[in-house]
This record gives C-alpha cells, sequence and structure tokens, in this order.
C-alpha cells in the first residue's frame, strides 16, 4: 500500500504538521480494500455453499470472514491506519455490506451445485 507522503517532497521551510494525502496513493488504497472484499466474498460464498449453511449461518459465516479481512487489512497497514488512509471508516466499514451480493451469488450457485445436484 502507498504511504501519504511517498510522492510528496518535504520542505524544511515548512512546519505544517497536518498529514498531508496523495490523492493518487489514496485512490490506490481504497482500490485494494474494494478488490479485496469482493474477493473474500467470492471465496466465503463458496466455502459457505460447500459447507451447506442455510439462513442465519450463512449471513454469521460472512460478517465474520468480513471482520477478519478488516483484521487483515489493518495488520496489512502495520496497524497505523491513518497514514495510508482519512480515517479507521475507509478500512474497517468501506465496501462491508458491497460484497454481499456476491456472496450470495456464490453462495447459493455452490450450494447447488454441492447438495442439490
Amino acid at each position: 500500500m502507498a504511504g501519504h507522503n511517498d510522492f510528496e517532497k518535504k520542505s524544511s521551510e515548512s512546519t505544517n504538521d497536518l498529514p498531508t494525502f496523495n490523492a493518487e496513493n489514496l485512490q490506490s488504497n481504497l482500490k485494494v480494500i474494494y478488490y479485496s472484499r469482493t474477493f473474500m466474498s467470492i471465496i466465503a460464498g463458496v466455502i459457505a455453499g460447500i459447507l451447506g449453511f442455510t439462513s442465519l449461518k450463512g449471513f454469521i459465516f460472512y460478517f465474520l470472514v468480513m471482520g477478519l479481512t478488516s483484521v487483515g487489512l489493518v495488520a496489512k497497514t502495520g496497524f497505523t491506519i491513518h497514514k495510508f488512509f482519512d480515517s479507521w471508516n475507509q478500512i474497517v466499514l468501506d465496501g462491508f455490506f458491497g460484497g454481499l451480493m456476491s456472496f450470495v451469488l456464490f453462495w447459493t450457485f455452490a450450494y447447488d451445485i454441492v447438495h442439490i445436484f
């Protein structure tokens, strides 16, 4: 992941302590989160279908996987979220429900293949 000062030249005259973010790096980091969550949603849906989860068990499994994904993304940043993102909400909650449709699609697909046919 790209840090917020990777492409910025620091001036020795500047005494500004406010963090500056490079828009390209921030956008790239948000894409990484989006793609990671989508990938994990698909994998979790297939696993939930193969294991035969139905109704509430499947949705609990999805939220568990998304929670673990959030922890993994925070660990990837080295637990310094504000170096790579504006706020912790972007890494923890961004795309949390966006992958739900992919999860349900692959969950039902895998369940139908394994348990119905």
